[in-house]
């Protein structure tokens, strides 16, 4: 539209069909008006283009785990299901006077506000895991924003709490996911140790994959489900026993 306003007013132009000063000069300001809002709306297209927000020439990285020569390790708790075990799992880390971090689903949190509370006022840091459990390797740079700011928001409005860890849902993340989370202001967590409970209902396998050689700096995956509740104790009393401190994600990253 714009494209054919132009031409028919240059055609006035060249073609002398401009017959007063009074024609010349509205036909001067039509041209300025478009010429400016076309450039405005360039403008917000590079500045809110979904493509400008994931492309940059920065190199990003999704964190596995800490530093080895620490002896810091984490019990990263993923919650979108389960919350019939977090009372369980939320005493024992409290008998063993351990601090974690847990990344929460944005719809989790919004079926589960007095446990949210609860997790939090428990001194428990808090994560982001999105919002619908999606598959951010597939999600356009403003679907992966939406996902985190979400989530970020909700749990904001719920107990007045910033997240800026976030742990993509499946473990899966593009670059376009890392550009997002970053700009943002989230450092993007995966682990380096995983007990693949959700899947392995055996609290032998779930025990051993969470204590087998792990060292300083291991980022430990578990949730919320039925056998890690009942294993949780004893993995927590192995780790202190092997001199390793367990605490929140934040501290073993060192920031």
């Amino acid at each position: 539209m714009i494209f054919l306003v132009m031409t028919y007013i240059f055609n006035m132009k060249i073609f002398g069909f401009i017959v007063n000063k009074s024609e010349k000069r509205f036909v001067n300001r039509t041209c300025n008006i478009i010429l400016g809002c076309t450039f405005l709306a360039i403008l917000l297209f590079s500045l809110f283009s979904p493509v400008s927000l994931a492309v940059s020439a920065k190199p990003y990285s999704a964190i596995y785990n800490g530093l080895k020569s620490s002896n810091k390790v984490s019990l990263m708790i993923n919650v979108y299901w389960g919350e019939q075990y977090i009372d369980d799992m939320l005493t024992t880390l409290k008998e063993n006077d351990v601090k974690t971090t847990f990344f929460v689903g944005g719809s989790w949190v919004a079926k589960n506000n007095e446990l949210m509370l609860k997790i939090l006022n428990d001194g428990h840091e808090i994560g982001n895991h999105g919002y619908f459990h999606k598959d951010h390797a597939k999600l356009s740079a403003t679907q992966n924003k939406d996902e985190i700011f979400m989530t970020q928001r909700l749990v904001e409005s719920v107990c007045a709490y910033k997240t800026n860890l976030f742990a993509p849902p499946s473990g899966s993340f593009s670059q376009t996911t890392l550009a997002v989370a970053d700009s943002l202001g989230y450092k993007t967590i995966m682990w380096s140790k995983d007990t693949i409970d959700w899947r392995d209902k055996d609290e032998n396998l779930i025990y051993n994959r969470a204590t087998n050689n792990v060292v300083g700096g291991d980022l430990i995956l578990i949730h919320p489900t039925e056998k890690t509740a009942q294993c949780l104790d004893k993995i927590i009393k192995t780790l202190k026993k092997n001199n390793l401190e367990i605490t929140t994600v934040s501290n073993v990253l060192g920031i």
